[in-house]
């Protein structure tokens, strides 16, 4: 697996170690662990990095390979992050995905404590399934709405697109 990720950063251009830019550090915040990680404050097992983006492998693994791509842009829910951040994150950890020779894995984000968000930072974890015992395991307790609920809900959100 390892051996996929240098090979990824040396054959994808856009991938390859970028100097971090002043202009940058105007994202982020001086007390969060994951811009330290970006600003080189606090070492990490760097995979690769973009202009906006840095992908890492997780220090406390749910599988082998677990990995974070974090956008270079600090804020604690994804819908605070700008969009030129969040497009560029997931094709990154796509890149990540492919280059660790995943074929079943998961993608996860979680935004704010209630949903298990750790590090108050948008954050997608890059999670291998390499065998049913590793990895992400989930519960999930389905709802049972009527249409006519699923058509109120479905009224609000467009309202509010």
């Amino acid at each position: 697996m390892r051996a996929n990720i240098l090979r990824l950063q040396t054959r994808i251009p856009a991938l390859q170690t970028r100097t971090f830019s002043k202009m940058s550090a105007s994202h982020l915040s001086d007390n969060c662990i994951f811009c330290k990680i970006i600003r080189g404050e606090i070492p990490s097992q760097k995979i690769a990095e973009t202009d906006k983006s840095y992908a890492f492998l997780d220090i406390m693994p749910l599988s082998e390979g677990h990995a974070l791509v974090i956008p270079k842009y600090h804020a604690e829910f994804m819908h605070e992050v700008p969009d030129e951040y969040l497009a560029d994150a997931m094709p990154l950890a796509k890149k990540v995905a492919v280059a660790s020779g995943l074929k079943y894995y998961n993608i996860l984000q979680n935004n704010g404590k209630l949903a298990h968000q750790e590090v108050p930072h948008v954050h997608f974890h890059v999670i291998p399934k390499n065998k049913e015992e590793d990895g992400l395991a989930m519960r999930w307790t389905q709802l049972k709405p009527s249409q006519d609920e699923l058509k109120a809900k479905l009224d609000a959100i467009k309202q509010n697109l």
